[in-house]
């Protein structure tokens, strides 16, 4: 069965999830667009035209992460922020990484 970004966007963070092996990685961050593998983290740049927008965009990504129980490593800019998922826990990339990420992607598209 293929996954597709929307699909993996509908999905849910589990608990105690395992770190995924590298062919696992490379298929999930293909779905992802803009998303770089980067060690054991996933990150994206996403770039606003101002600081209310970037501003907008971190609130949002709080509440994804908040609902979800996991939470990213944000740096914030101007008119930029920075977003790195990794699952500490597990020492590495877990699908719960590449599901919060699909969710950023569908928040970016709308």
């Amino acid at each position: 069965m293929t996954t597709t970004l929307a699909d993996l966007a509908r999905e849910r963070c589990a608990r105690g999830a395992k770190a995924l092996h590298e062919a696992e990685i490379q298929q999930l961050i293909a779905l992802l667009p803009g998303w770089e593998s980067a060690g054991l983290e996933i990150v994206k740049t996403c770039r606003f035209a101002n600081y209310h927008e970037t501003i907008a965009f971190v609130n949002a990504v709080a509440w994804i992460a908040h609902r979800e129980d996991h939470h990213p490593d944000l740096s914030v800019h101007y008119n930029r922020c920075q977003v790195a998922w990794s699952t500490h826990d597990a020492g590495g990339l877990t699908r719960n990484d590449f599901i919060c990420a699909a969710k950023i992607e569908t928040l970016l598209a709308n």
